[in-house]
């Protein structure tokens, strides 16, 4: 059954008339009834409606704080995360690097193991030595497989890296292991989805690991805990012939 709902708000010289059409167990004895996720979306989605007045906007803001201390209240569980960062996008590696930054910041040990990329001595690496003591960064590449143009090398390279990944995955002293550009090694044929699940199914309980790159396998994306696609929309490169440049591309 619904209920019609006539709505006036009036601006100066201007009164808009809206119909909304809203169903009973949205009402307000049957929301705390609904899924936390559902009813947070749902509210965000109404505040942003020009045609609340300040005192509905206050309820439904205040109702929705409501909600976010119940969503807060039922995350009890701690865990190591397996994160997935994948897509055409630009940005996989940069959100990676943020995460890295944080543990950091909290004083963790991390390890970095570049696949595919060290051809090049990267930026990152440079800016990242001021934390020697809390960082290993190893870019165990040779750089883009057109420029290589050698497969069974870059196979080997890349079970090297692996095997260094390994390492650091398996080591509880690491509470974050960021092996980047992976995703592309497993699309190659470089590595095997089995034995990289394999190898995660190694790591502490506590501690997380990141895996980037373009083309993630199904497998992993379905082992995963959180899952990241950086979707490509605009890049100048692409659009503009802009060439890449210092502290946006390396």
């Amino acid at each position: 059954m619904m209920e019609k709902h006539l709505l006036f708000l009036v601006h100066p010289g201007i009164c808009l008339y809206i119909v909304a059409f809203k169903k009973k167990l949205m009402n307000t004895n049957n929301l705390t009834q609904l899924n936390p996720d559902i009813e947070a979306k749902s509210l965000m989605e109404e505040v942003s409606s020009t045609c609340l007045s300040n005192e509905q906007y206050r309820q439904k803001m205040q109702r929705r704080k409501q909600v976010q201390e119940q969503r807060l209240a039922r995350a009890t569980q701690e865990k190591g995360l397996v994160i997935v960062h994948t897509g055409n996008g630009k940005g996989k590696t940069t959100a990676a690097l943020g995460m890295v930054l944080r543990s950091l910041g909290h004083g963790y040990k991390v390890a970095i193991v570049q696949f595919i990329k060290g051809a090049w001595e990267p930026s990152e690496k440079r800016v990242f030595s001021l934390w020697s003591e809390q960082l290993q960064f190893h870019a165990l590449g040779e750089g883009f497989t057109w420029e290589t143009q050698n497969r069974a090398r870059d196979m080997e390279k890349a079970q090297a890296a692996w095997q260094k990944g390994l390492e650091f995955l398996r080591n509880p002293d690491y509470k974050l292991v960021l092996l980047d550009e992976i995703n592309v090694a497993m699309k190659l044929g470089y590595l095997r989805v089995e034995e990289v699940l394999a190898g995660l199914q190694q790591k502490p309980a506590e501690n997380h690991v990141i895996l980037t790159g373009r083309g993630a396998p199904a497998a992993l994306i379905e082992h995963a805990d959180l899952v990241t696609e950086m979707t490509l929309i605009k890049h100048p490169f692409r659009e503009q012939g802009v060439k890449a440049q210092p502290g946006i591309e390396f």
